[in-house]
């Protein structure tokens, strides 16, 4: 017993730290930053225990929960993604009257959620995980509750994501009664024993799986809950949406496709391909069509799910380096998109302030500092080096040529919507430094955790285009585990 209570401390961390941070604000009620500097701390405390962890696998729960290298990377970037959402959040938040202990306490309660995605040996707690990720998301994106386009995006956020969490149950008791077995390595072993073709309950599991799913990583056709709850959410919620959740769902996807479902993958990959195909097009295609900075690059984290893909149809099609790139792919999203969600945090000093392109123009002349991280971000969304998302893009693209087949097909589309990409994005930095400043000056937010939290995000992208070899290693590491 003791034992396990060490493996899943991680877990219990989290969870401590999340209960903290609600008695801290009790205690220090008129102490805006207390509560989080306590996360913070919790933060860093389960950081030094994943570390611990990392150096092989141990299980507990009889086998439900699996530690090591793997679960220390996924919790290692999680916690990053909680720690710079909560640096540029809490004036964000104050100036808007928003509590700021119950949010970071949200984002903990999610923390705990995307260990227990990574941690999963089993489809039970596989889907217990995933919930306890995701429904801190709907409170998050209702969080300007007298925000009509945030109660909006909310409700279509959690109607359909209680949809297709249903949809995705439907099929993993579809899938367990059929291989009779809950583990995700027994089902895998299930499946290859029962040799060529496709039962019928089988085939409706994986027709559920793949819905449900699609619906998490919001892949086109289902994306349309996306923007609006995107765009009705404070930014820095935005931020931590687009990648947060995301990331966890990817895992979900590797846990259930890579490992459960992959002697199946004959069946998934083109189903999967296509799904990639149409997430990179349209979610680039209607992200030129957008004057909104924030809603562009809520279409433009679609386009994004759309590139993760094509790592997961390498990874299905035998190259191992498939898996790779979504890992490494998935921390270079997650520092460059909270980027440039701080940046226009920033911008949006004011409360009640939207962020158009013509708003931008001439910034560079204004906050020239603040004007390159801006740039720095987007040239790294585009792909172009030396910043980590050129190395992320190039680390999918060639894993999936080396695969071949179909996924050397999805290569191909993606360098080509890449270059679409490229156009919206240098569009903003045109605005940027290339056109006269706009008449009414934009206000903008200097509060000193903000301008932490954006120097981090840039030190992390610059260091991943630079050195990116200390973390292909803890990316090779996770997988052999």
């Amino acid at each position: 017993m003791s034992g396990d209570l060490l493996t899943i401390a991680p877990l219990i961390t989290v969870g401590l730290t999340a209960v903290a941070v609600l008695l801290s604000d009790g205690l220090t009620p008129n102490r805006r930053y207390a509560p989080i500097a306590v996360a913070l701390a919790g933060l860093g405390l389960t950081s030094w225990i994943l570390l611990q962890q990392s150096g092989g696998t141990v299980t507990a729960l009889s086998g439900a929960y699996i530690g090591g290298p793997f679960v220390a990377y996924l919790g290692l970037l999680g916690s990053a993604v909680v720690a710079i959402t909560l640096l540029i959040s809490p004036d964000h938040l104050a100036a808007r009257r928003y509590p700021s202990a119950e949010f970071a306490a949200t984002l903990l309660f999610a923390l705990c959620g995307a260990i227990l995605v990574g941690a999963s040996g089993d489809l039970v707690t596989l889907f217990i995980g995933l919930e306890l990720m995701v429904i801190p998301g709907y409170i998050l994106a209702g969080y300007a509750k007298r925000d009509p386009l945030s109660t909006e995006g909310a409700v279509k956020y959690f109607l359909l994501g209680s949809f297709s969490s249903a949809i995705l149950l439907f099929g993993i008791v579809l899938l367990w009664g059929s291989t009779g077995t809950a583990s995700l390595t027994g089902i895998a072993t299930a499946l290859t024993a029962a040799g060529a073709g496709l039962h019928p309950a089988v085939a409706m599991a994986l027709a559920l799986i793949t819905t449900g799913v699609a619906f998490k990583i919001a892949a086109v056709p289902f994306h349309y809950w996306t923007p609006d709850a995107y765009q009705g959410s404070p930014t820095p919620i935005t931020g931590y949406l687009s990648v947060g959740p995301k990331i966890g769902a990817f895992v979900l996807m590797i846990k259930i496709f890579l490992i459960a479902l992959l002697p199946l993958a004959a069946s998934w990959i083109p189903v999967v391909a296509i799904l990639a195909t149409a997430t990179m097009t349209l979610g680039n295609l209607v992200a030129l069509t957008q004057s909104n900075v924030k809603r562009m690059l809520a279409y433009s984290s679609i386009a994004h799910t759309g590139y993760l893909m094509v790592g997961i149809v390498a990874a299905g099609e035998g190259e191992a380096s498939g898996i790779a790139g979504v890992l490494f792919y998935s921390a270079a999203y997650a520092l460059m998109n909270l980027g440039a969600f701080a940046f226009l945090t920033a911008v949006q000093g004011r409360p009640g302030a939207t962020v158009q392109l013509s708003d931008l123009a001439g910034l560079g002349r204004r906050h020239p500092m603040l004007a390159l991280l801006a740039a720095l971000f987007l040239l790294s969304l585009t792909g172009i080096p030396p910043t980590a998302g050129f190395f992320a893009k190039a680390y999918v693209i060639l894993s999936a040529v080396q695969a071949g087949g179909i996924a050397s097909v999805l290569a191909i589309v993606a360098v080509l919507n890449a270059a679409i990409a490229a156009f919206y994005y240098l569009r903003v930095v045109i605005y940027l430094f290339m056109r006269d400043p706009a008449e009414v000056e934009v206000q903008v937010a200097t509060a000193p955790l903000l301008r932490a939290g954006l120097v981090v995000a840039a030190a992390g992208t610059l260091l991943l285009g630079l050195l990116p070899g200390g973390l292909i290693e803890a990316v090779v590491k996770a997988i052999a585990s």
